[in-house]
């Protein structure tokens, strides 16, 4: 059974940058066709797409409206991928998702329980 975990601080101050990581377990990340992707939900609003790391690492993608300032990584000996929002502000609170995109299918098939990131001074 595949978990995924997100993990970070929940408290982030303006200007400064979100970091989250979210950690997979019971599948590789490097496995093929899947897509370890970042997305958001802001208090009263539906979910929002942030931005992917593709199974091989060389391919990233993301939102155009957030692409100045996401960028995602992994680290595939601790099998996690993580996620650097930049110049955040209150708008950037959410309660951030990890999930798994399965190409083949092609749909999302696993979900981290998300993790509440409040921007506030």
């Amino acid at each position: 059974q595949v978990q995924l975990q997100e993990s970070g601080t929940g408290l982030v101050k303006p200007s400064q940058t979100l970091s989250l990581t979210c950690t997979v377990s019971g599948g590789s990340i490097t496995t093929n066709y899947y897509y370890w992707t970042w997305i958001r939900q802001p208090p009263g609003k539906g979910l929002e797409w942030i931005g992917y790391i593709s199974y091989s690492g060389s391919n990233t993608y993301y939102s155009p409206s957030l692409k100045s300032r996401t960028s995602i990584s992994r680290d595939t000996s601790k099998n996690h991928f993580t996620l650097q929002l930049s110049s955040v502000t209150p708008e950037d609170t959410a309660v951030y998702y990890c999930a798994r995109y399965f190409a083949t299918i092609p749909q999302y098939d696993y979900w981290g329980q998300g993790t509440q990131v409040t921007v506030s001074s």
